[in-house]
């Protein structure tokens, strides 16, 4: 009996430690509002987890204890969705907006004004959550809106999802749309620490949310800092009078999930205007990256009533404002050495806010782009972060030019190793000659040979690369082949345990396929498409290498201009003796698997333009090339089809003007399920 009360007892404990570790979590994670200090809370923490270990039989899937992650996964299962994760019709100005109420007051048979709901655009990845008799059941991404990936582990160590839904007043059964993103603070604290234990940085806040997500180790999801704002309420249990998407807001606040404070209900469209800019202009001050502001009809009855076009509700919108532009003055160029030997400018600036972040430096491509900009040193310049990402000098103040301005003079010796600085014949850039004996194009050379798209070699970083040039250990990729743990351990910042899992990488890029190995080589202007190509054709490194420049241009979108880059790259005698280094080292380059003569765009050249947001631009590709495509970084009269995403540029004006056909997003997706059926 004083047994069966001492497990009572514990249950007891478990379950009240549980819920003061839940409504602490709910708090801080979710209200922004902590109740105790970081002690009090690791005190209840880990007296829960003491007493989960000596009685397992106590522990469930929705304790806090479980949020660090279970077994690594092999795959990620496809779920389709109940109901489809639709996309978001777009505009970019005040008056498509206006002509956006107008439309919708004209299909509703109303002159008066609509209420709206206006909310932030997080820059993330959309993801549901499914909840049973309140408790998470599944969660999956949104894939391509009629099906998505179950990430359910990795969506359980999110400690501003709920596991169990507050209170108890809720529907047996609950759909909940969200969008998970990375904090802009707790990003630039992990790349500091990446750094520091000489890791892979993460790109940006939005990959490395997606990539967090996708994590096959929850342990690993668990560890990046993740969070989640929910913006609506997918499905729900009949029963449930909920008439407005703010109120549907407001309640899922109650039941545990965390919203964005910024919502607002608005009555008329000049109410929206004012909040789109208001809020727009306060986007720097924010902790996570947005993308624009969503605005939707606030009432349900008129959204139903409003219906769905073939992807997009007509009831909502995306405002996607234009980059941002501010001005600053040009301080210094400094001239900078890449994998190819091209020397290119780097603008110098006073620092200044534009776009969310504070710009120093910005790109200004070759000498050709300064002439046009008619650029001094001493000049104020327009600035803008093209695509939100890259700083570009767009404009120069020549009228406010000082009188102590001075010209910019392009170096004609390599600022790094000395070497005379040439450009070739019809070229806008000028290249260091020394090709792999300069330092900086050596270290490039390797950074390259181990991106993701070429060997993909996890953890070899600039900070390593430079030291491993520094220090003389490798004069090129096949050097690293040899690299033992002692070497690498006795590198600047690296512990033994990361020298370990780096030499496991470079050990293991040994098996990379036949396409990987020709794009890692660096040849130039062989981007990822056109290796790919040439692998399908030549099936090995000596037939590519023995190939002349008429049998190169048998290959589909290689001309004369790439054909002679790849003949001049293998007559270098250097070139031949580096792949012979790697095929000694073991390298096993495999050739990719014969597409079918019969492949649905075999023979087709597709390009890929802005921002998909049903899948990746990786996993969009595969998809392609797994049909018989070539896929292109580049338009041209040749090309077959262009997919343009949000946030399409200059590419889009190429297929354009070359009468290529352009299909959205929506358009693609559809057309993919007809191929791929």
């Amino acid at each position: 009996m004083a047994e069966e009360r001492a497990a009572e007892d514990v249950a007891a404990e478990v379950e009240h430690l549980r819920a003061q570790i839940e409504t602490h979590n709910h708090a801080y994670h979710v209200l922004d509002a902590p109740t105790v200090s970081d002690a009090e809370f690791d005190a209840l923490f880990d007296r829960l987890v003491a007493l989960e270990t000596e009685h397992p039989e106590l522990i469930t899937p929705e304790s806090p204890t479980q949020r660090i992650g279970g077994a690594p996964a092999t795959r990620f299962p496809t779920i389709r969705h109940p109901l489809p994760m639709l996309s978001l019709g777009k505009c970019t100005t005040m008056e498509e907006l206006r002509e956006f109420d107008t439309r919708l007051r004209r299909l509703l048979g109303t002159e008066a004004a609509l209420d709206y709901a206006c909310e932030p655009k997080i820059d993330g990845v959309a993801v549901r959550l499914y909840y049973e008799h309140g408790q998470l059941q599944l969660a999956a991404t949104r894939g391509d809106g009629e099906e998505g990936e179950d990430i359910t582990a990795n969506i359980r160590t999110l400690k501003s999802v709920p596991l169990r839904l507050r209170g108890e007043n809720w529907p047996e059964r609950l759909e909940v749309r969200g969008e998970v993103y990375m904090p802009r603070a707790d990003f630039t604290a992990f790349n500091v620490a990446a750094r520091a234990a000489g890791e892979r940085e993460l790109v940006n806040p939005r990959n490395g949310a997606a990539g967090s997500l996708r994590q096959l180790d929850p342990a690993m999801t668990a560890r990046r800092p993740l969070s989640m704002f929910c913006y609506g309420i997918g499905r729900i249990d009949e029963g449930w009078p909920l008439t407005s998407h703010v109120a549907s807001l407001e309640r899922l606040a109650q039941w545990g999930f965390r919203t964005n404070p910024e919502t607002r209900r608005v009555t008329g469209i000049d109410a929206v205007i004012d909040y789109v800019e208001t809020f727009l202009a306060r986007r720097g001050e924010l902790d996570y990256d947005i993308d624009g502001v969503v605005i939707k009809v606030d009432d349900f009855a008129a959204q139903d009533a409003l219906g769905v076009l073939t992807r997009t509700p007509r009831y909502a919108i995306a405002f996607k404002p234009a980059a941002e532009e501010a001005l600053t003055r040009l301080v210094e160029v400094d001239f900078q050495v890449g994998r190819t030997g091209a020397v290119t400018p780097v603008a110098r600036l006073e620092p200044v806010f534009v776009g969310g972040v504070t710009v120093s430096n910005a790109t200004l491509h070759n000498s050709d782009e300064i002439a046009r900009l008619d650029l001094r040193i001493g000049d104020l310049v327009w600035v803008r972060r093209a695509g939100d990402v890259i700083p570009q000098v767009v404009r120069v103040e020549t009228d406010q030019r000082p009188d102590a301005a001075r010209s910019i003079v392009f170096p004609d010796q390599c600022p790094v190793c000395g070497a005379a600085v040439a450009r070739g014949e019809g070229e806008v850039v000028a290249r260091c000659t020394a090709r792999r004996s300069c330092p900086a194009q050596l270290v490039h050379g390797l950074l390259h040979f181990a991106s993701r798209g070429a060997m993909d070699i996890q953890g070899l970083g600039e900070k390593v690369v430079t030291q491993l040039v520094e220090r003389e250990l490798v004069a090129d990729a096949a050097d690293l082949y040899q690299l033992d743990v002692e070497t690498l351990a006795g590198l600047d910042r690296m512990a033994e345990k990361s020298a370990r899992n780096l030499h496991a990488a470079i050990q293991g890029s040994r098996r990379r396929g036949l396409a990987r190995v020709i794009f890692a080589l660096g040849i130039r202007e062989v981007g990822e498409a056109t290796a790919a190509a040439l692998a399908r054709h030549f099936r090995s490194l000596p037939a590519l290498w023995e190939a002349d420049e008429d049998s190169l241009q048998q290959v589909r979108d290689v001309g004369p201009v790439v054909a002679r880059e790849i003949a001049e790259f293998f007559v270098q005698d250097e070139n031949r003796a580096l792949v012979e280094r790697l095929l000694a080292a073991g390298l096993e380059p495999d050739p990719p698997p014969e597409l079918p003569v019969t492949a649905p765009l075999a023979n087709q050249t597709w390009v890929l333009t802005g921002t998909l947001e049903g899948l990746t631009r990786k996993e969009a590709k595969a998809r392609l090339q797994a049909l018989g495509a070539r896929v292109s970084g580049s338009v041209s009269a040749q090309t077959d089809c262009v997919v343009a995403g949000p946030g399409a540029g200059q590419k889009l004006a190429d297929a354009e003007r070359h009468g290529v056909p352009v299909l959205d997003e929506a358009a693609f997706m559809e057309r993919l399920r007809e191929l791929e059926a």
